[in-house]
Order: C-alpha cells, then sequence, then structure tokens
C-alpha cells in the first residue's frame, strides 16, 4: 500500500483520483501534462539520458503514470500499456514458444476467442477451449510440462460465468503454467487477480479503466518482473503496440473516477437484474450478483464490493422479440463495447456472426451510471406488450 508524504498508508480510491501523481510539480499544474515527444535528448558530455526515456515506442512518462497506477492498484510488480485489449492479450500469447500448450475459456470475449483459433495453429501452438468454470473439465485438458499458459475470464462475457481464481491458478500452477486472468469486467476494484495467485491480469483498458467510450486501449499487470515479463515486453516494443501519450492521458484520466463508476454501475446493474428476474418477458438473467445465478458463491468470495456492471437477459419469443426490444429501448444505446458511463445494449449473435456460441435470445446490456430509475423505465417501456 502507497503512503503520502507523511507515511499514512493510502487507500486505492485515493491513489485512482489522484491519479498516480500529485501533477507537474515543477510548474504547479494538478493535473500531470502530456509528455508528446517520440523522442528523447541526452547530455553532452557522457551521452547519458537526461531523463527515463529514449524513445516513445519503447517507454513514455505519460504512459509511465498510468501504469505505476494500474501495478499498485492490481497489488502487481509491474504493469505495460498497449494500443488495445487484442494486443494485450497477443503479446502474451506471442511470448510463448511452438509446441507450448494453452487452455483458454470456450466462451469469452470472442474477439480474442476467434483471435487464439486463428493464430495457434499457424504458431504451432496447441490450445483447448473449455468451460473453466468446471474444474473437471479444466484437469482433463490440462498437460503437466507442456500447458505453458492458463487464459481466464471472469465473469466471462456475455454468459457472465464465473471462474474460480484462486482454484484456476492452483491447477494451472501444478500442471507449470501461467495463470492469467481477464479483469476487464470486475477491474481492480472488485477483483484483484494476483492476490488470488495468478500470474497475469489483462484488461481492455478501452472499457471501465478509461471509462468514457473515447480510447482503445489494453494493459497487462504482472506478479513478477520475470524472463516472460521482458518477452512480453520486447513484444510490446518490436511490433510497436503502443498507446500514444494522449490515449495515455486519457487513460490517467480515466483511473481518477474509476471507483465511483464502477461503484455506481455495479449498484446500477444489481437493481436491474433483481427487476428484470422477475419480469414475465424474461426467460433468466444472467448476473453474478444474483442468488439464483451458478457462480454466486464464488463471485462473492472474490468479487468484493459489488458484482459490476454487466449483464445479459434472454427474452422469451426468441432471438426476433430480443431484437424488438434492442429496437425500443431509448436510454440504451445500441452499440458495441462495454464499460462507459452511458448505458448500452447488443444482440451478440447478430454482432458475433455465424459462428457465435451465443444464444439468438440474448441481449448483453452495460449498465452505466445514469438515475436507476430511468433504465428500470426504459426497459418496462420496451417489453410492454410482448
Amino acid at each position: 500500500m502507497s503512503k503520502d508524504e507523511a507515511g499514512v498508508n493510502l487507500k486505492p480510491e485515493t491513489l485512482a483520483a489522484q491519479g498516480g501523481s500529485h501533477g507537474d510539480m515543477a510548474e504547479g499544474a494538478v493535473v500531470p501534462p502530456i509528455i508528446a515527444s517520440t523522442t528523447f535528448a541526452r547530455r553532452a558530455q557522457d551521452y547519458e539520458l537526461i531523463g527515463s526515456s529514449s524513445y516513445t515506442r519503447d517507454h513514455n512518462p505519460t504512459s509511465e503514470t498510468a501504469e505505476n497506477l494500474l501495478a499498485e492498484l492490481e497489488k502487481g510488480a509491474g504493469a505495460y500499456i498497449f494500443a488495445s485489449g487484442l494486443a494485450a492479450g497477443a503479446a502474451v500469447v506471442q511470448a510463448l514458444k511452438p509446441g507450448d500448450h494453452i487452455v483458454a475459456c470456450r466462451v469469452m470475449y470472442w474477439g480474442f476467442r476467434q483471435w487464439l483459433e486463428d493464430f495457434c495453429p499457424t504458431w504451432g501452438i496447441g490450445l483447448d477451449l473449455v468451460d473453466m468454470e468446471d474444474l473437471e473439465a479444466l484437469k482433463a485438458v490440462l498437460r503437466p510440462g507442456v500447458t505453458k499458459l492458463v487464459w481466464l475470464e471472469t465473469p466471462s462475457n456475455p454468459l457472465w460465468a464465473v471462474g474460480d481464481i484462486a482454484a484456476v491458478a492452483k491447477l494451472a500452477h501444478e500442471a507449470g503454467a501461467r495463470l492469467a486472468v481477464d479483469n476487464t469486467v470486475p477491474t481492480p476494484v472488485l477483483t484483484r487477480p494476483i492476490e488470488l495467485g495468478a500470474d497475469l491480469v489483462m484488461h481492455s483498458a478501452t472499457k471501465y479503466l478509461n471509462g468514457h467510450s473515447d480510447v482503445c486501449a489494453g494493459a497487462l499487470v504482472t506478479a513478477q518482473c520475470d524472463q516472460f515479463w521482458q518477452r512480453v515486453l520486447y513484444n510490446r516494443s518490436k511490433v510497436g503496440a503502443i498507446l500514444g501519450p494522449f490515449e495515455a492521458w486519457l487513460l490517467q484520466r480515466g483511473l481518477r473516477t474509476l471507483y465511483l463508476r464502477v461503484e455506481r454501475a455495479s449498484t446500477n446493474a444489481l437493481a436491474l437484474a433483481r427487476h428484470l428476474e422477475k419480469h414475465p418477458v424474461i426467460n433468466q438473467v444472467l448476473y453474478p450478483g444474483l442468488e439464483s445465478h451458478p457462480g454466486h458463491e464464488v463471485a462473492r468470495r472474490q468479487m468484493d464490493g459489488g458484482f459490476g456492471g454487466m449483464l445479459s437477459v434472454r427474452v422469451r419469443g426468441g432471438g426476433p422479440a430480443a431484437l424488438k426490444v434492442a429496437q425500443r429501448l431509448n436510454l440504451f444505446l445500441r452499440a458495441t463495447s462495454l464499460g462507459g458511463v452511458e448505458s448500452l445494449v447488443e444482440h451478440r449473435a447478430t454482432i458475433e456472426g455465424s459462428n457465435s456460441v451465443v444464444p439468438e435470445d440474448l441481449l448483453r446490456l452495460s449498465v452505466g451510471i445514469e438515475a436507476i430509475d430511468d433504465l428500470i423505465t426504459d426497459f418496462d417501456r420496451a417489453v410492454e406488450g410482448l
């Protein structure tokens, strides 16, 4: 836990609100500046760098502020930010070698799953997709000494199944594998996977970490700054999967309100989920905060202070009825992505296409920070008469 100048321990909410720094003390600016330079000068007398940066593709001071804050919030040893969540995930997978084996969630963010299915055979990496909440299924596909990475997304998008991070970490480590956890939806506000045994934490920082739907970014946090972590950094630098200084500054700005936004979205999502669970037009509400959810007890153990702002509903009448509800919603904008201050609705089966494993009757909801009464009224009007 970080301390202030008086030696007092600071809570993560305070660290986030302060943006991971006290601004630019040389100038007295409360908000840290954007360092837009791509290259950095050296001293004449010894040709040593004046500061810590040489070239922005390797390192930029604006990025470093966000990275240090993320490492602190996730209780990690270090962090890097990337041009996108996919770039962050790819940097981990590309640190593996041909002949290695990965186990990942059968249902998770479809863009990354699709990339894994395309990339792994080309790279000579084995891949098994399983329902990670089923520990026996996970055991069955682990290959001791060969499996090098277990990739867990929890709650998993868009069915919101809950994997037991501590139990999965134990099985992964027994097989000689690293555990990477996609913590995009809970964020460190609700879950800190490294404390539960994870080796790596990934974020699509486009989502809750930024929180304003105006930055595309990714992040990785490590439990140890080991050789594998150095290979990840090498991949980011040499492939050029970096975040620009302005986007890094916007990410910093978003992190300052992270705790307020996640807490409000979680409160709203739970209230909406409880309301819709009783609605005759809704066949099922998928939300870990509901006692009816099969992963509720695991979620209670590893999610502290709420269950996140994401839920899905299955609409009576199948795909056509689900699409009709999406059409009728006014406050829930029909758009891809999640984790912004505004509420969004998406028909995932349409977006993912013919190979989707998502049911046709499912709508994914990203619940924002609006007044909950307005969101409930909007949904009630949308399902009226179905």
